[in-house]
């Protein structure tokens, strides 16, 4: 079923792993997309292919989601394209694992904090300035946010401040039906760190009760239902995709 058909569906960091696959599934289910991407076009040009296959209309817009004028200038290329926005994914992301808290530098705190802290605050700003009446705001945390680990204080650290925006958007945007809520994913397979696999996957597998690691897929399940009409009084809310792990 076209369950957003004449909807309009901005996802940052959708060249690839869960932004690429909430993209994807916007668009089956009707949305025409606005797709993000920093450097590799190729990429992005291959998701905007596969998308536009679907029937639905897409654009690609390049912008770095740390510099607050690009984050202003892909919403205005968003909305002079479709005249509106419906679904805003605050997805974009960099990882740093492995790092003890005695060991990260000021270099690698700023190049975290800029994307991964500022970036997503802008980003649900000009969400919640450009987004519809009963529009969704959607940010992608990680699973770091509810269960600190070793190696994890940069990382962690900065994906936990768009949580709290979520939580405040939820009521200042009540009013005008519009929800806000994240996503927490568990480690997901062909995302982030783990596209090419990673030292830690075995373990994360057998610590899972599942006994495996997320997919994009069951990241895009949730993307889906927090867009639906079936999550019209679901707010504020920061749903883990994890298996039941505790980690």
């Amino acid at each position: 079923m076209k369950t957003l058909a004449n909807k309009v569906a901005l996802v940052t960091g959708s060249a690839r792993g869960l932004g690429r696959a909430i993209a994807e599934r916007y668009a089956a289910l009707g949305a025409s997309v606005v797709l993000n991407y920093y450097r590799d076009q190729a990429a992005a040009d291959e998701v905007l292919r596969t998308v536009q296959a679907l029937g639905v209309p897409a654009i690609a817009v390049q912008a770095d989601m740390s510099r607050v004028a690009d984050i202003e200038r892909l919403f205005a290329e968003a909305q002079r394209a479709y005249g509106r926005l419906d679904i805003v994914v605050a997805n974009a992301g960099v990882e740093l694992v492995d790092l003890p808290a005695t060991d990260f530098t000021e270099a690698q705190f700023d190049h975290l904090f800029s994307l991964n802290a500022k970036g997503t605050y802008f980003t649900l700003q000009q969400g919640a300035r450009a987004v519809a009446d009963n529009g969704r705001l959607l940010y992608v945390a990680s699973s770091t946010t509810a269960f600190p680990a070793p190696g994890m204080a940069v990382y962690g650290g900065s994906k936990t401040p768009g949580r709290y925006l979520i939580d405040v958007l939820a009521k200042e945007l009540g009013p005008r039906g519009i929800t806000a809520n994240s996503i927490i994913p568990y480690a997901t397979a062909g995302a982030g760190i783990f596209t090419e696999g990673h030292s830690s996957v075995e373990y994360l597998i057998v610590a899972n009760p599942m006994g495996r690691l997320a997919t994009v897929a069951d990241v895009a399940n949730v993307a889906e239902f927090f867009a639906s009409d079936l999550a019209s009084f679901v707010s504020g809310q920061h749903l883990l995709v994890n298996g039941g792990a505790n980690l």
